[in-house]
């Protein structure tokens, strides 16, 4: 905390002046930041003691004489900006802010003043004369660092303000140009060198304090709002960060002066990758442990205009529901399911397109079959879920190990099901059928907007009618829509034209017409919702559809045959969904568009 006895230590210590000339008291040296950034509106009372409470957090475990600044705590949570706490310290100080045009990009002699010296410090030289150096810093209080550079340099020390990020962006350009230069004049050694010192910076700015907190507060939070990915998407003036909760993107405000180069090299750095590698795409994964619990962080990396664009999908193994009707599904699609999982052979797909959440339905249908009396064998790309008792391979197509190659070896080891992360070609649907005619119950998933989809898209692929008939036994189509915010839901009456037009009345029971809206309140978060659910059509291999595949039917016509047989479209189910004041209509349309 900076007050009026700082600033007279400041003023009164000979050589080490401030300024070699006289200045009035300031504005607000008898007042703290905390109390100036109030008075300013850029802060309140509760917001600032919520600082305090962490500072005091911070001395009771790192000690006081590591003690963080308020000024720079205030920044790390979101409270305030960077160019507030420098214009309160001016406020409060008296002393100038530099503005970013006034930097000067010419170094200072090695010998003098190091780069690395001046990075570390957060400090940058704005002018020299012979008598004088007049020096920007994000801390003007750091007696350590005045005095070094007036050891360093032989001259007094006139101390300006500066806001942090600009400082370090100005560093940055400095470093830049140096190599720049070097390049030119060095030939294929000194860009070499200089390809080595950019490494090693990135490696520095990854375990610098400010981004790792950063980078953590960013995952912390994620996991707070139940977000399952973080986007994280250098721009060409900013980093936008953003959270996909309940299925869409959400951005998320991020600190100014957040280095973008920072941020993705800390996420380089925990997750395994290489570090220097900016060209190609690249995955990693690493754990970290929030409120207890313990998470796995999923990372993609691509090269963009303006840096690596970054996803880290977050995985919890507890939070994955193992039974269907806590995904929502219908009490008859569960128990059909259930019946057709305790066959002993056979193909059952599920089918839907990224997002849809055919994953956790088949880790649902593995958590109902692992039993002790029976071998699983899994082939994944990734593993995102450890099962235990389950056998998981991960495909690695870079070795060979792709689908295809791993189903091979996986028949010979004598399992009871197999799970075949999905069907991507010819030859993996083929080895597939033949798993199942050879006594293996087989999962596995299918890229296709609908269940009649799947059969066509299987036919296409090359596999006969005859041998498609004898192996699947089903196909489970599914979407997922968010489920309205029981707290704050809200009925409506619809109007008459819109009941006609769906044929809700099918779902009302007698007298009853109300629906429900999404509202919005500190629960959800404001949006209305909280949570998904999946809506879906199972299409069972009945004689009537194997007729219609044998005829290399179309979909439509398989999709009429199985309706006649009872088979709930994906729409209608959704639809009984929103009569039962689960989802809005709105939600079942936007997912079943396509369908």
């Amino acid at each position: 905390m900076i007050g009026p006895q700082g600033l007279q230590i400041l003023a009164t210590k000979g050589e080490q002046v401030l300024d070699p000339s006289p200045v009035a008291q300031p504005e607000g040296a008898d007042k703290r930041l905390g109390e100036l950034l109030i008075e300013a509106g850029r802060l309140d009372w509760a917001s600032l003691e919520r600082a305090f409470r962490l500072q005091r957090e911070q001395d009771a475990r790192e000690g006081i004489r590591v003690r963080q600044r308020i000024g720079s705590i205030l920044v790390q949570l979101g409270l305030v900006s960077e160019r507030d706490v420098v214009e309160g310290l001016s406020l409060q100080l008296g002393l100038p802010i530099v503005d970013r045009k006034d930097y000067v990009l010419v170094a200072a002699e090695e010998g003098a003043l190091s780069w690395r010296f001046l990075k570390e410090n957060r400090a940058m030289l704005v002018a020299e004369d012979e008598a004088q150096v007049t020096v920007a810093m994000a801390d003007p209080l750091d007696d350590y660092v005045r005095n070094a550079i007036r050891l360093a340099t032989g001259k007094r020390v006139a101390v300006r303000l500066g806001v942090p990020s600009e400082i370090e962006d100005a560093l940055e350009q400095q470093r830049r140009d140096r190599a720049e230069k070097a390049g030119e004049t060095g030939g294929e050694g000194a860009v070499e060198a200089t390809f080595q010192d950019d490494v090693e910076h990135l490696k520095e700015l990854a375990t610098e304090a400010p981004v790792i907190k950063q980078v953590n507060l960013l995952v912390q939070r994620a996991i707070e709002s139940n977000a399952s990915d973080i986007h994280v998407e250098p721009l060409e003036s900013r980093l936008k960060v953003r959270y996909r909760i309940d299925g869409l993107l959400r951005e998320v405000d991020t600190p100014k002066g957040l280095s973008a180069a920072a941020v993705i090299s800390r996420i380089k750095l925990v997750s395994n990758l290489n570090i220097a590698e900016r060209r190609l795409p690249q995955d990693g994964r690493f754990k970290v442990r929030i409120a207890g619990k313990d998470y796995d962080m999923r990372v993609s990396t691509v090269p963009t205009m303006h840096g690596e664009s970054v996803v880290m999908r977050i995985l919890q193994r507890e939070a994955v529901a193992l039974d269907f009707s806590a995904l929502g599904f219908t009490p008859a699609i569960e128990k059909r399911l259930l019946e057709l999982l305790s066959l002993p052979h056979g193909i059952l797909l599920v089918t839907g397109p990224t997002g849809s959440g055919k994953t956790t339905t088949l880790y649902a249908a593995l958590g109902h079959l692992n039993r002790p009396e029976r071998k699983i064998i899994t082939v994944e790309d990734p593993v995102e879920y450890h099962l235990e008792g389950v056998n998981q391979i991960q495909a690695k197509a870079q070795i060979g190990l792709t689908f295809a190659s791993a189903l091979r070896s996986i028949v010979r080891q004598d399992p009871d099901v197999v799970m075949i992360g999905e069907m991507r070609d010819t030859e993996t649907a083929k080895i597939a059928v033949q798993s199942a005619l050879t006594g293996h119950l087989v999962l596995s998933t299918l890229h296709t907007n609908d269940a009649p989809g799947s059969i066509t898209r299987l036919l296409d692929m090359g596999v006969e009618g005859y041998l498609l008939t004898s192996t699947v036994n089903a196909v489970l189509a599914q979407r997922l829509v968010r489920r309205l915010c029981e707290a704050c839901r809200e009925p409506y009456e619809p109007e008459p034209a819109f009941v006609a037009r769906w044929r809700l009345e099918r779902f009302f029971d007698t007298g009853t017409t109300t629906l429900h809206r999404a509202k919005g309140c500190e629960r959800c978060s404001g949006t209305g919702y909280a949570g998904r659910i999946a809506v879906g059509e199972l299409l069972v291999m009945s004689e009537a559809v194997r007729r219609r595949v044998l005829e290399h039917s179309d979909a439509g016509a398989i999709a009429r045959a199985a309706s006649a047989e009872g088979m709930v479209s994906m729409l209608d189910d959704g639809l009984r969904k929103v009569v039962e004041g689960l989802t809005t209509p709105e939600e079942v349309l936007r997912v079943t568009e396509d369908v």
